[in-house]
């Protein structure tokens, strides 16, 4: 049965399976990326990006931007980021255990989203010896709150970064779902808008394993590979993440899965909007929709077999779409929330009612 609790629990798309079979059925190949897939696909990304970019392959997310950090910043300095991005709350400490101690400052932003003055507030702390010292921007690309930075969003918090000498990550685990609603180019929601360095996400878009860390401004990049293998992210076995990076990459894949899982999500936004006591938190940008549920709407939902996160409070649902989503799944699991909603709803009048 599928369910909206995570993207991440779908599973590998066709394309990407049929890859590592192949890869797998080849016999004896050389380890640690030197083979064809992985060229193939470092290729393929330099293609996508338009840019002679380094490109890295790591098992997840998480070591993706934890190693990614770690390479911009010393244990004196400081990360500033979203107070709701996945390196400030879903890491378990990885940035900062990684960098030695670089403190993650959290900024609570409207959507999800750095802004340039959040950027100069933390900034202004820089000249005190007795606090951590800012020296990277860390954005997420779509936002924890399934929202979408647009180009010149971007350019404007690494502008203010830039001002003061600050390197800028991306988190782009879900950079796919952002590039679908844009309709952009991938090149201009990164480098171009002043991106020095990306953890470029497949997992959540039809991948088993295995995330990129592509630095756009080389110059950053001496010696990643020693720290990949100090961390434990270096695949001895590389060709079975990277053959299925091909696959994705290939006639564009990776979009079309992006472009299903936002139209599911649309879908299921579409279908709840209008619905009594429930209300639409978030713009609905990417793969996910934030909808403000009763607890006890919750629990009816539940019961019917359904799984999905309480991210924000007591009511706060977040509920995603993934590449594999079917049509036919979003309606029924919509038809069961509004359904509960409005039983549970007439209940409370009327019990209301009876009280008067």
């Amino acid at each position: 049965m599928q369910q909206f609790a995570s993207d991440n629990n779908a599973g590998m798309c066709p394309q990407a399976v049929a890859a590592l079979i192949e890869a797998n059925g080849a016999g004896h190949v050389m380890g640690y990326g030197d083979d064809r897939w992985t060229a193939q696909a470092c290729k393929q990304i330099r293609a996508l990006f338009e840019t002679d970019c380094d490109v890295y392959f790591v098992f997840s997310g998480t070591g993706a931007n934890a190693l990614a950090l770690a390479h911009l910043t010393r244990s004196y300095h400081a990360v500033i980021a979203h107070a709701s991005s996945h390196v400030a709350e879903d890491e378990t400490g990885a940035p900062e255990f990684f960098s030695g101690g670089a403190k993650v400052l959290g900024c609570d932003t409207p959507l999800g989203k750095l802004t340039p003055e959040a950027v100069e507030e933390h900034c202004g702390i820089m000249g005190r010896i007795h606090t951590s010292r800012p020296k990277a921007v860390s954005l997420t690309q779509s936002t924890e709150m399934g929202t979408v930075y647009r180009a010149a969003e971007i350019e404007a918090v690494a502008a203010a970064a830039r001002a003061h000498g600050l390197k800028v990550h991306m988190d782009g685990a879900r950079f796919a779902n952002a590039i679908a609603t844009l309709n952009a180019k991938p090149a201009d929601l990164t480098w171009r808008a002043g991106i020095d360095v990306m953890s470029f996400g497949g997992v959540k878009n039809g991948l088993g394993a295995g995330e990129a860390v592509v630095f756009f401004d080389r110059t950053l990049s001496d010696e990643f590979a020693w720290r990949i293998k100090q961390g434990g992210q270096l695949n001895s076995k590389m060709r079975l993440v990277t053959a299925p990076w091909t696959a994705l990459l290939n006639d564009d894949l990776w979009l079309r899965n992006a472009r299903h899982a936002n139209a599911m999500a649309q879908r299921l936004a579409t279908a709840l909007a209008d619905a009594p006591g429930l209300r639409l938190m978030y713009p609905v940008e990417a793969n996910a929709v934030f909808v403000e549920m009763a607890p006890e709407v919750q629990t009816a939902v539940r019961a019917k077999g359904w799984a999905f996160y309480t991210f924000l409070g007591t009511t706060g649902c977040r509920l995603m779409c993934a590449w594999d989503s079917h049509p036919e799944t979003v309606d029924r699991f919509a038809a069961d929330v509004v359904a509960a909603t409005s039983r549970l709803l007439n209940f409370s009048t009327a019990d209301r009612l009876r009280r008067i």
